[in-house]
Order: C-alpha cells, then sequence, then structure tokens
C-alpha cells in the first residue's frame, strides 16, 4: 500500500509542477515557485492521509504539522512575489537562458523539475509517518516532543516573518538592516524555525517505526543542509554583503547566523 501511495503522490506531485511551469511560460516567471514549495509539501500529506482508509491520531498530527506549515508559508510567499515581482535570484539563474531563446526548457529543468524531486524528498518525514502510522491510536511521548518542537519553529517562522514584514513595510528603514526582535539573535529566524518544524515531524513520524526514521531523515537534513549552506543563508547573505557593506558585516559580527543566541559585542 506505501509504495503505491507515494507513486501516487508522486504522480499528482508531477502533474500540478508541470501545470505550474506552463504558467510561468506564459507570465515569463518562475519566481511563484517559491510558494509552491509549501503548498506542496502540504498537499502531500494531505494526498497521504487522504490514502489511508481509518486514520488514527498519529497520521492525523502528522498531516495537521504538514498541511498547517505549508499552507501559512504558501501563503506569505504567494503574497510577497505578488508584491515584490520577480525574484533576482532566479532572474540570474536564467537570463542567458531567457537571452538565447531557452526559457521555457531552463525553467524546467532547472527550476520546476528540480524543485518537484527536492520537495518530494524534504515531505518524505509526513508521508511515510502516515502511511505507516495509519492506525496507530496513542499519541508517544515521542510524537510529542516532536509537536513541541514543530511549535517552536512555527514560533520563530512566524514571528520572524512578521517582524521582517514590517520593517521592510516602512519607508524609514530602506537600506537598513533588521537587527530587533528574533533578529537581533539570530540573522535566520525564519530559517531556524523551518529547520525546528521538519526535525520535528520527523520526530513525530519516528513512532510508525524504526525504518521510517531511517529511510526519511535525509528529509530534515538535506532541508537543514540546503537553508545553512547552499540555497538559503549563503545565497541571501551574498547579496546582503555586496548591499550593505561594512553595515552588514557589523550586523555578522554581532549576530548569530543560525542558531538563536545572544547578541555578540559590536567590533
Amino acid at each position: 500500500m506505501i509504495l503505491e501511495a507515494l507513486v501516487a503522490n508522486a504522480a499528482i506531485l508531477l502533474g500540478v509542477t508541470l501545470i505550474l511551469w506552463v504558467i510561468a511560460v506564459q507570465i515569463d516567471d518562475v519566481s511563484f515557485i517559491d510558494s509552491f514549495w509549501g503548498f506542496g509539501m502540504a498537499l502531500m500529506a494531505f494526498t497521504s492521509w487522504m490514502q489511508v482508509q481509518r486514520p488514527g491520531p498519529l497520521a492525523t498530527l502528522l498531516m495537521a504539522m504538514a498541511v498547517i506549515w505549508g499552507l501559512r508559508l504558501s501563503l506569505y510567499l504567494f503574497l510577497r512575489w505578488r508584491r515584490e515581482g520577480e525574484d533576482t535570484r532566479y532572474e540570474r539563474m536564467l537570463r542567458k537562458d531567457r537571452e538565447k531563446g531557452n526559457f521555457a526548457l531552463a525553467a524546467l529543468t532547472k527550476v520546476f523539475l528540480g524543485q518537484a524531486l527536492l520537495l518530494f524528498m524534504v515531505c518524505s518525514p509526513a508521508q511515510y509517518g502516515i502511511l505507516e502510522a495509519a492506525s496507530i491510536e496513542p499519541i508517544s511521548g515521542l510524537a510529542l516532543t516532536g509537536l513541541a518542537l514543530w511549535v517552536v519553529g512555527m514560533g520563530f517562522e512566524v514571528v520572524g516573518d512578521w517582524q521582517l514584514s514590517r520593517f521592510k513595510a516602512n519607508p524609514a528603514n530602506k537600506g537598513k538592516i533588521l537587527d530587533t526582535g528574533l533578529w537581533r539573535y539570530t540573522r535566520h529566524p525564519n530559517y531556524f524555525g523551518d529547520c525546528c518544524v521538519w526535525w520535528g515531524i520527523w520526530i513525530a513520524s519516528t513512532s510508525g517505526g524504526w525504518w521510517v526514521a531511517a529511510l526519511t531523515v535525509i528529509g530534515p537534513l538535506f532541508l537543514t543542509f540546503t537553508l545553512t549552506r547552499w540555497s538559503g543563508k549563503a545565497l541571501l547573505e551574498a547579496g546582503m554583503r555586496k548591499k550593505h557593506g561594512d553595515a552588514f558585516a557589523d550586523y555578522v559580527a554581532k549576530t548569530s547566523g543560525f542558531l538563536p543566541l545572544p547578541p555578540r559585542k559590536s567590533r
């Protein structure tokens, strides 16, 4: 049953991804794919849950954790895209392909298919956990530990995004760096929250069995890697260094790069 359910999930994800690709080609902008990251994971969790005949409390908890997180993030990123327009990261990535007339193929291969594959992998704890824990009745202490970590992550992510949105909405802050609120303790409270959410989901999913933990740990591991070392923190901070220079260097000297810690003394 689990294999058939995962194949069905993959087919649904591929179909939705191709529809979104067609839309991106029509509007000449792929940036909205970021908002699909959360929605796609919520979709995979929900379709997994829908394929279970009698989902127990643990399966329902895992579905709810993924769906609540995913829909919130998706709406936030979609509204940001509508407000700010094309993301410069994707514009740079596809600039040469756009000039050569290869935008459609490049968007499919460099953005949409890759995102779908990574999305499916990162969401594996929710999918496997829901399908394997379908009939598990009691909510174990391990699942509650995962839920507690998820709550912490949601708090950091929601509050961090809210503080950043308010900061950007104030014209007086143009050209400045947000270094108050949660951003005083970590340069990326939203990324830290993201990792806590998916490590929490993974911990809760391990109530379904040790093999679930072993097969799906790649999800939160890769998410942590990409947010801290690849396309998240590293890419964002490279742009911040160019834009803010010494002001950003001083912020880096004072503020933890990921884990929330008391600020250090300025240089």
